[in-house]
């Protein structure tokens, strides 16, 4: 038998508690085989360490949403005990991935960041493709956190190849951790919304969270993990090759990428664009793409890529005109 006890501070405690104690008695309600007494300010929790840490999670999750809200619904008691360690499907009512940080909800937003989460489910390998602003790597980094937290999996990995987009890490200041971090500052401010800032620390230097170049996952087994590459559009052949045979028991992986934003040099192919055509056919795999319509950033992001897809499709067409002409030309001559 273990005991926890929570204190409550800076908080009115009728209205975290509820009246004659009802926020409690429901939450106990939902442990039985856990004894959670409210005296005071102090909420003391008695029972086996696995449903002591889900109880101390719901009411930490409990504690973000009345400090950004300042109110507690028995509806909401309902939503987060039912997130703590359910099946992805079971919370398909409300679409909620995970809450984070201060009350946040982290969902899918769009028809296809919902393709993106369900086919997450259903395979063991997803392809999340679409350009900048569509929330593929936010959605990527909230399915991980979410399998971490109902102990899906041991340990999350999320990689990207370090390819500079026109800069050169070479002149930044620092050592290569240093000269990484700017890099991988996405993946950082997404883990800082759905984790505690503790938390996260302690993860990292445990190893439960490992952010890492791609080039460091070469000779690994990624096992009981969940795993993301980030902006594979930038990993070579031989790179996305090596990763995509990493793949463990009990391993969940999404890659992301927008292939309209390969910064590798001119005369190097893509890696995800091969992948994507070698491996179209392959059952087990999950395709899933975004587009304009489900950028989630600024509305004029939106209409920027639109400009840049209309640009394109311009080029082509003077593209194929220019070699009618020639073909025209050689035919007369």
């Amino acid at each position: 038998m273990v005991e926890k006890v929570i204190t409550l501070e800076n908080i009115p405690l009728l209205d975290f508690l509820g009246t004659g104690n009802e926020n409690i008695r429901q939450i106990a309600a939902a442990f039985p085989q856990s004894k959670i007494v409210s005296r005071g300010n102090e909420i003391r929790i008695q029972g086996r360490a696995p449903e002591i840490l889900r109880i101390n999670d719901v009411l930490n999750m409990l504690l973000q949403h009345f400090h950004r809200f300042g109110h507690i619904t028995p509806e909401n008691i309902r939503e987060y005990i039912a997130l703590e360690g359910a099946p992805f499907e079971e919370n398909q009512k409300n679409d909620v991935i995970i809450y984070g940080n201060k009350g946040l909800v982290v969902k899918p937003k769009s028809p296809n960041q919902r393709k993106l989460v369900e086919s997450a489910f259903k395979n063991d390998l997803v392809f999340a493709l679409g350009p900048a602003g569509t929330g593929k790597t936010y959605i990527a980094v909230a399915l991980a956190v979410r399998a971490l937290k109902n102990r899906e999996v041991k340990r999350i990995i999320i990689t990207r190849p370090a390819v500079e987009a026109g800069e050169n890490l070479g002149f930044l200041p620092g050592d290569l951790q240093e000269k990484l971090d700017p890099y991988l500052r996405p993946i950082y401010d997404a883990l800082s919304d759905m984790v505690p800032s503790e938390k996260l620390k302690f993860y990292q230097e445990t190893r439960v969270i490992e952010i890492a170049p791609l080039a460091y996952m070469r000779g690994r087994t990624l096992h009981d993990a969940f795993v993301l590459l980030d902006e594979a559009q930038n990993t070579t052949s031989e790179q996305i090759k090596m990763f995509l045979t990493r793949m463990g028991p009990n391993s969940k992986v999404i890659i992301t990428g927008d292939q309209t934003q390969v910064d590798l040099p001119k005369r190097q192919k893509s890696g995800l664009n091969e992948a994507l055509r070698i491996l179209k056919d392959v059952k087990g795999i999950g395709f899933v793409h975004l587009s304009g319509k489900d950028v989630i950033r600024h509305k004029l992001v939106k209409s920027i890529i639109e400009a840049y897809d209309k640009n394109e499709s311009q080029k082509d067409i003077r593209k194929e005109d220019d070699q009618r002409g020639k073909g025209a030309v050689e035919g007369t001559a």
